[in-house]
């Protein structure tokens, strides 16, 4: 026979296993409903594959075609006509067939479609492939700077930067307000272009001059006051 003593012990002992038995349940519901909300919030956050793969095109910027430029062309159906040109200072190449081709200010996607459209008459296959070898060009920098020479660009370059990049101007004696730009424009002729670069050093504001292949920067000397 059961004593009322050890009965009472025993509904304890039973109502603190089934506390523990309900609370941990609880306890990990809980947790994982936790877990689920911020997987949910983190998966908000970060773009999926898709949509980076969508946007990244958008920011890429379109590359113009300028004199100088090296660019391949290939025509798989047509393998014997593949080559690799240099656009002239006229901004022409010369291809097989369909003999010279403006390619400045074009972008490669453009020369493309361009070069497709001039080569169905004679082909099978439209497909043509235009691909950028090298995008550089060659400036000359003389007169008052501390290293005079030829400077080669991979980017837009403006008068001022192509000084800073032969050493910048010798502060003794050059005359920034009558910097020469001597330029062989396509038609042959030389032009000669005077810019004030003085003003712009002093933070005045002033358009930039950008450079073209083979132009010369020449940056005279002057007398200056101590």
């Amino acid at each position: 026979m059961i004593s009322a003593s050890a009965l009472r012990f025993q509904h304890s002992q039973c109502s603190k296993v089934s506390e523990g038995a309900v609370c941990r349940p609880v306890r990990l519901g809980l947790c994982v409903g936790a877990l689920a909300l911020l997987l949910f919030a983190t998966g908000c956050q970060i773009p999926s594959g898709n949509t980076q793969a969508a946007v990244g095109p958008q920011k890429q910027e379109m590359l113009t075609l300028r004199e100088g430029d090296v660019v391949k062309i290939s025509i798989p159906g047509a393998p014997n006509l593949d080559t690799v040109q240099t656009i002239r200072r006229d901004g022409r190449i010369v291809l097989a067939l369909i003999g010279e081709v403006q390619a400045t200010g074009l972008t490669p996607a453009d020369l493309q479609a361009q070069l497709a459209k001039l080569y169905a008459p004679q082909l099978v296959s439209k497909e043509v492939i235009v691909s950028v070898v090298s995008s550089s060009f060659p400036a000359f920098v003389s007169g008052a700077v501390l290293r005079p020479g030829k400077i080669v660009a991979d980017h837009p370059l403006t008068a001022l930067e192509a000084i800073m990049e032969a050493g910048g101007p010798d502060y003794t004696k050059a005359n920034l307000k009558a910097v020469v730009i001597i330029r062989q424009e396509a038609d042959g002729k030389t032009h000669n272009y005077t810019l004030n670069l003085k003003g712009v050093i002093e933070g005045k504001q002033n358009e930039p001059f950008f450079l073209k292949p083979s132009d010369i920067v020449y940056v005279p000397e002057g007398f200056n006051l101590f």
